[in-house]
């Protein structure tokens, strides 16, 4: 029985406006009613979806939110952390080797804030992620000795393909590495994936992956889809996702494809 839908934002549950459309938030809202819990799962911060969260109505004390592809699993009225998991300074050192040796920008971030690495070439990030988080540029030697969510590189998509393929197998057993989006590359803990928050969420409820229903489209998708007991690939999502899914949305994100498989899955409750 499905008592969680897990949801990727960005060409899934969003539009390419970045906006959820009034047939999924109404979808949504009314499944929330009915005691289904509906999770975000986002590489941001909570402070950079709230208003997500707000339209959705996703603010009771038994709501939260997957944060930093599944680093950090955050109730989110109280902004307490149930889960927390990460990389140490210590850790980005190979990763700071090879973007100084390659000409390639870096950000560092922890659960607050983004680190910049000054000693670097300069970063886009803070352009691209347009979110009320400070921006700290620090070269590595000062970066704090305290747990860090991920680091990203933000460039140019053809650079991103450069950047991957120079990756040592180093630098992939290291670190869990995922394209979110075409101009931005994640660099997360080796086991860390947006299923592992997921997996800590359930167990806090008593229940397990074949309580879940997620969906998404891109390659830091991949493991929820693979877990989850209904895992549902946009319409629009990549190959991969696509043959790793159960199901595939009836439409696109521009056109509520979450809402219309919901609708297709949750008939009685949604009628």
């Amino acid at each position: 029985m499905i008592k969680m839908i897990a949801l990727d934002l960005d060409e899934t549950l969003l539009n390419t406006d970045k906006t959820i459309s009034e047939e999924n938030a109404a979808t949504l809202r009314k499944l929330h009613e009915a005691g289904v819990k509906v999770v975000l799962c986002t590489g941001r911060p909570i402070n950079a979806i709230w208003g997500y969260l707000e339209q959705l109505g996703l603010t009771t004390s038994e709501d939260y939110t997957i944060t930093f592809n599944g680093a950090l699993v955050i109730q989110n009225t109280t902004k307490e952390a149930l889960a927390q998991s990460g990389l140490s300074k210590h850790d980005f050192q190979p990763l700071h080797a090879f973007a100084n040796d390659n000409g390639y920008p870096l950000d560092i971030l922890d659960f607050d804030q983004v680190y910049p690495i000054a000693d670097l070439t300069p970063s886009v990030y803070q352009h691209m992620l347009k979110a009320p988080m400070d921006f700290v540029s620090t070269k590595f030697a000062d970066l704090p000795d305290h747990l860090f969510s991920k680091a990203v590189m933000a460039t140019d998509a053809d650079i991103l393909d450069q950047v991957v393929s120079r990756l040592t197998p180093e630098l992939k057993e290291t670190y869990h590495v995922v394209r979110s989006q075409p101009k931005i590359l994640e660099f997360l803990a080796a086991d860390m994936d947006k299923a592992v928050g997921l997996g800590q969420l359930l167990t806090h409820f008593g229940w397990d992956f074949s309580n879940l229903m997620a969906f998404g489209d891109a390659e830091n998708d991949l493991g929820m889809i693979k877990a989850a007991g209904d895992g549902v690939a946009m319409q629009n999502g990549q190959p991969e996702i696509k043959a790793a899914a159960d199901h595939e949305t009836p439409a696109t994100n521009n056109e509520a494809g979450v809402a219309k498989y919901l609708q297709q899955r949750f008939e009685d409750i949604l009628a």
